[in-house]
């Protein structure tokens, strides 16, 4: 199931880092994320092209 719904923790395993740094990537650089409920899910595909356009790197303003 390629299209499914990623957790924080799923994603910060995914891209190697803790759950704390996701949150701020979601809250302070524009990380794709959606709220559902309390939570926040991702899709690998639209955080794979967040990472490879230097969404981790760039400061938001």
């Amino acid at each position: 199931m390629q299209d499914k719904w990623l957790s924080v923790d799923e994603i910060g395993n995914y891209l190697g880092v803790k759950r704390d740094t996701v949150y701020k990537w979601i809250n302070e650089k524009g990380m794709p994320a959606h709220k559902i409920g309390r939570l926040w899910k991702c899709k690998r595909e639209d955080v794979d092209i967040w990472v490879r356009d230097g969404g981790a790197g760039i400061a938001q303003e």
